[in-house]
């Protein structure tokens, strides 16, 4: 079953809006049973009554809006906010005690202060990134009558800093063979508020190509191009400039209609798929403690089919301190939002499930909450 399009307003007011299966108001937690609306699966969802706040990482807006929209149809007591002002302000959000949870691209940072400050906040406990999405990054472009474009690290961040300046350039024509290359200027699109994608495509960039890409990692970008707010903004500007480019998560460049380039890391070029995500993600690091599940991607891989550029959205939680009715309903809701029926949906919309063994420990790691 495909999966229902919401706004994010839809999303927010769903509670108001849908007259679905209710979940009973009488009690602060209770079980509603249904079809899981991402895979047309039979379910049962906890359903705590309440409200939560979030805000953060616009590259899991698409999919965070899925969830809370499904979510809160079959849990009617329960709403859930999700403002994607990006990942900096919503670790800023969190951290001030203003949301319930944030979403970010790049797990707390504990040299910037983050990781204390998450814990004064959490009342002197521990918060937990939680991977909870996994929105690819594709290298998408807008450029008449060109349907497929490869691309290496080292191109690709040429391209960035602006030393490749036009499409028929002969290091993308010597990866794209029979390609008709415009000799058009390229026209870059960088996202011009603090962001957890520019922050991991620059990751990318400075692992792949390190001779090329020298600056070091940031939420801020320090390319060339033209800035433009958030996700939405750049694969908009794509839209409508040809012979442009932008790094974007999947989902938007989906939406936009926009050519999405194949990346080959040194084993051959590999086209964006949930397959092809999952490869790379399956083969991540743990980096983090416990049930704190913070992720070490390896964006050098050279292994056959995996797509090499990618985030992970967290959900940044308290692992304790939250008031006792939020922390119920965080769980139920969490617990949906990291189910397989769930997961498994999501790639209709341009994002990736978690591998098994990634959903198994973040399930656990749920249940821990207190």
């Amino acid at each position: 079953m495909k999966l229902t399009r919401f706004s994010p307003v839809v999303a927010a007011l769903a509670v108001g809006s849908l007259l679905l299966t209710a979940c009973g108001s009488d009690n602060n937690s209770t079980t509603g049973s249904g079809t899981d609306k991402t895979t047309g699966a039979s379910t049962a969802a906890a359903c705590a009554s309440g409200t939560l706040n979030a805000e953060g990482s616009s590259a899991q807006q698409n999919a965070i809006d899925e969830v809370i929209a499904n979510f809160t149809s079959d849990c009617a007591d329960a709403t859930i906010n999700y403002n994607p002002t990006g990942s900096g302000a919503g670790i800023e959000q969190f951290t001030a005690g203003q949301v319930d949870f944030a979403g970010s691209d790049s797990a707390l940072n504990a040299d910037k202060g983050e990781v204390e400050k998450a814990k004064a906040r959490c009342q002197g406990n521990d918060a937990w990134n939680l991977p909870m999405v996994t929105g690819p990054i594709s290298v998408a472009y807008n450029v008449e009558g060109l349907d497929k474009l490869v691309l290496t690290p080292d191109v690709t961040a040429r391209i960035m800093k602006g030393d490749i300046k036009k499409w028929d350039d002969k290091a993308i024509a010597a990866l794209n063979q029979g390609a008709t290359l415009p000799s058009a200027a390229i026209k870059v699109f960088f996202r011009s508020d603090e962001s957890g994608t520019t922050e991991n495509f620059q990751k990318y960039l400075a692992a792949a190509a390190p001779k090329v890409w020298t600056d070091e990692p940031s939420k801020s970008w320090p390319g060339a191009g033209e800035g433009r707010e958030k996700s939405s903004g750049v694969s908009e500007g794509v839209k409508s400039t040809p012979n442009s480019v932008t790094y974007v998560e999947w989902s938007y460049a989906k939406d936009n209609g926009l050519g999405v380039s194949q990346i080959d890391n040194g084993a051959g070029p590999v086209e964006l798929s949930g397959a092809s995500v999952g490869k790379a993600v399956a083969a991540a690091q743990p980096d983090g403690t416990g049930n704190d599940l913070r992720l070490k991607l390896d964006y050098t891989t050279k292994e056959a089919g995996a797509y090499p550029i990618l985030l992970v959205t967290y959900e940044v939680v308290c692992s304790k301190g939250l008031d006792a009715g939020k922390t119920t309903l965080l769980k139920d809701f969490l617990t949906n939002f990291a189910s397989p029926e769930t997961q498994g949906g999501l790639e209709e919309i341009g994002y990736a499930p978690l591998p098994a063994e990634v959903s198994s420990k973040v399930q656990t790691a749920i249940k821990a909450i207190s």
